[in-house]
């Protein structure tokens, strides 16, 4: 090594004048590479999803807003008349009408029994899968696949047939116990048993998603988790409240809110299995917005009460985004 560069190596280094935006990636003299933004590209590439999104889903919901503020029959439907504006007209005859009311209180329970009755079987045959050999979990898997993939109009043929009052299976079954004759009994005679027979059925739809939903997170709980909560003294049920539950907790909030979009949603149920026309003790707001438009001709009544029922679960959506969002914050 010569002198000169000897001499060079033990001078310290120049310092270099910084500017004021230097260390916060702004552009300039600092040499810190600038942070540019993502630009046009991803949403170029979201382009041809949102445009499906608004041809299919954009156009139903502005013509029923639109409907929903018209005063639309059959006149209007054949051309006979021009639809009129009426504001909030439509909205006010639905909401002053008890009938209506009823028909919310009886779908919020509805909702909610099957939602939690869905979410407490599915959770039990879920964590029993846990515990069986493979080649039980496998024919359990099978046959949850299996009922999972059945049409709704086969699986409500086949509750008809379960529950016939003449030649239901239930009713000869359970005329078989002691002291018990079912013959001839007509599970729809009434609305809230005729309703348990159809949110059987919902449940019976419902369950295998959330059984293989919560099988794949429980694969996901940590073993060393568990066993050092047994070493803590923690039984079987502190070690799914302490442990599995909040791990769950996620995969659980999302569930019981597609639960709950999905069961304020039940028509076809509802709609076989009252042979295209359910009674008043029967009507759900799907159903009883079917039959305001299709059946009474009132467009413009049954898209009111459509438009509500989207409100309405926009509020379940709301509250299930927020607690995402707090589950993501505690993460």
């Amino acid at each position: 090594m010569s002198a000169a560069q000897t001499t060079t190596a033990d001078q310290p280094p120049a310092k270099q004048k910084t500017s004021p935006g230097a260390g916060t990636g702004s552009a300039g003299t600092s040499g810190t590479p600038s942070r540019k933004g993502p630009g046009a590209a991803p949403w170029l590439l979201l382009a041809p999803c949102l445009l499906i999104i608004v041809l299919i889903m954009g156009y139903p919901l502005f013509r029923l807003v639109s409907l929903s503020f018209q005063n639309f029959g059959k006149s209007e439907l054949w051309g006979f008349k021009e639809a009129e504006f009426v504001g909030f007209d439509n909205f006010s005859k639905v909401l002053g009408d008890g009938e209506f009311w009823a028909v919310v209180a009886r779908t919020v329970v509805f909702a909610a029994g099957a939602v939690i009755l869905t979410m407490v079987i599915g959770m039990l045959i879920a964590l029993l899968l846990q515990k069986v050999s493979g080649f039980v979990k496998i024919l359990i898997s099978v046959a949850l696949v299996a009922s999972w993939g059945m049409p709704i109009i086969v699986a409500t043929a086949v509750f008809k047939w379960l529950f016939d009052a003449d030649y239901g299976v239930l009713n000869y079954l359970m005329s078989k116990l002691p002291g018990v004759d079912m013959i001839g009994h007509n599970w729809f005679a009434s609305g809230p048993e005729g309703l348990a027979v159809i949110m059987l059925l919902v449940i019976w739809g419902a369950v295998p998603f959330v059984v293989i939903t919560l099988s794949a997170g429980l694969t996901q709980v940590p073993k060393e988790l568990e066993e050092a909560a047994r070493l803590d003294g923690a039984g079987a049920w502190g070690v799914f409240r302490h442990v599995t539950l909040p791990i769950l907790k996620p995969i659980i909030v999302m569930l019981t809110t597609l639960s709950v979009i999905w069961d304020m949603g039940v028509f076809p149920q509802v709609f076989v299995m009252r042979n295209g026309n359910p009674e008043a003790e029967f009507q759900l707001l799907t159903t009883y917005s079917y039959q305001q438009a299709f059946v009474v001709n009132d467009y413009s009544g049954g898209s009111a009460i459509a438009l509500v029922t989207v409100l309405l679960l926009l509020g379940v959506v709301a509250v299930y985004m927020r607690q995402m969002l707090k589950i993501g914050e505690v993460e």
